[in-house]
């Protein structure tokens, strides 16, 4: 069950508020987003690479993002922290498996996946709360397994707090996530910037990851 501190109850609550409407707003975000299917594609490609196309989305929302990773051809399961989510990739993705569970309780043994992706799931975590994630991310990937994170990029130095139209969020500059995942165990394999779209506000950034 999802974690009950006051940032994630909050954040699952809002995500129930507008799961209907959120999901309508994600359905073709990869269409017209090259950069954003060949970074996928890389993390895919790795991750079949290593032999293990066992793989988690934390933070899975509608599920379109866990649908993309089978049709890469990984073994992917999909979990978030706000059930009407959960109920929505049931419902849309039968075939597949989807958990409602916190990004820090993975239903996963030790070192049994080959790949995790976070994409803009851990954007509502307060800096001084990612560790913990990052750490489950860690004991889930088997040993050079490769994490995918998908996140708001901050200009300068700093993280930066944001008014995301659906709950409290942050933008990270790259530098600073790659250090911090350093401090969890992995090791930097790429990396991505990209400017915002017509109907984004902030650059994206993108890190592909592998447990050391």
């Amino acid at each position: 069950m999802p974690d009950s501190s006051s940032y994630v109850s909050a954040t699952a609550d809002a995500y129930d508020a507008v799961a209907t409407l959120y999901t309508e707003f994600v359905q073709g975000a990869l269409d017209d987003q090259p950069l954003d299917r060949a970074a996928l594609a890389a993390f895919a490609d790795l991750v079949r690479a290593s032999g293990n196309t066992a793989a988690a989305e934390v933070g899975c929302g509608p599920g379109h993002m866990t649908a993309h990773l089978r049709d890469l051809g990984l073994s992917a399961f999909g979990l978030d922290i706000a059930p009407a989510m959960i109920d929505i990739a049931r419902a849309a993705h039968p075939g597949l498996r989807f958990d409602l569970a916190s990004m820090d309780a993975v239903d996963a043994p030790d070192a049994s996946l080959g790949g995790v992706l976070s994409w803009y799931s851990a954007i509502h975590t307060p800096p001084a709360e990612l560790r913990p994630y990052l750490d489950e991310f860690h004991r889930v990937l088997a040993p050079g397994g490769h994490l995918l994170l998908g996140f708001f990029e901050a200009e300068g130095p700093d993280v930066l707090p944001f008014d995301h139209r659906v709950a409290p969020a942050y933008r990270w500059p790259l530098d600073v996530l790659a250090a911090r995942a350093a401090e969890a165990g992995f090791t930097e394999v790429g990396r991505m910037r990209r400017e915002p779209a017509s109907n984004e506000r902030h650059r994206q950034g993108r890190l592909i990851l592998r447990r050391s």
